[in-house]
């Protein structure tokens, strides 16, 4: 990454959502840099940060472009724990490692850790993800501050540098035990299961046979 776009990286809310068309806030920078985006196209920094690349760019202020989003408040994923089936599916989408959970087991948001990037909302395929307003009345960087901006880069990193783990770094189970399923197969029936079950509790409430 050269000079101009890890400054401009610094000046990214880091939520890492992907709004504004590109893989992750590292991306977008070096994107900006290039020549090859907009100063904006980051809803989550909203004015305040279109007016921080505005500064470092050169280039001049301009609203943020609704195709990629409006300033909003900050929201937090808030996850219906009596329905979720715990296919892991929202541990894999959230870029910053936030929601805590193991296979067949309800998950839970650790709000500190949000950042209300919206990723896990499509992957959950019982739909038990919605999102509250965590600073009602205020959006962009008043909704935000570098503290947190930098703690989720941070995990972020963390979470890049897990995902990149060498496959025979992992403990495998032993050869020949019952568990030898391979991991996406493995998904799919929890999943496929789990929505069984899902489907049977939402039936027997509503008195359907």
């Amino acid at each position: 990454m050269n000079t101009l776009a890890a400054r401009l990286l610094e000046a990214l809310p880091q939520t890492q959502c992907t709004r504004c068309g590109y893989p992750d806030c590292a991306g977008y920078a070096d994107a900006i840099a290039a020549g090859e985006a907009g100063i904006d196209q980051c809803p989550p920094g909203g004015a305040e940060g279109v007016a921080r690349l505005s500064e470092l760019t050169g280039k001049p202020v301009r609203p943020i472009d609704p195709k990629f989003g409006v300033e909003g408040p900050r929201a937090m994923a808030v996850i219906d724990e009596s329905w979720c089936i715990g296919c892991t599916l929202c541990l894999d989408a959230c870029p910053t490692d936030a929601i805590l959970g193991i296979h067949k087991r309800m998950h839970t948001v650790i709000e500190a850790h949000c950042t209300g990037c919206e990723l896990c909302i499509p992957v959950c395929p019982v739909d038990c993800i919605s999102l509250e307003v965590a600073t009602p009345g205020r959006s962009g960087w008043q909704a935000w501050s570098q503290a947190q901006a930098n703690h989720a880069r941070s995990r972020y990193e963390a979470h890049g540098r897990r995902r990149r783990m060498p496959e025979s770094s992992v403990v495998k189970a032993p050869e020949g035990s019952p568990d030898t399923t391979a991991p996406a197969d493995r998904k799919r029936a929890i999943v496929e299961a789990a929505l069984a079950r899902a489907r049977a509790a939402s039936a027997a409430k509503t008195g359907i046979k």
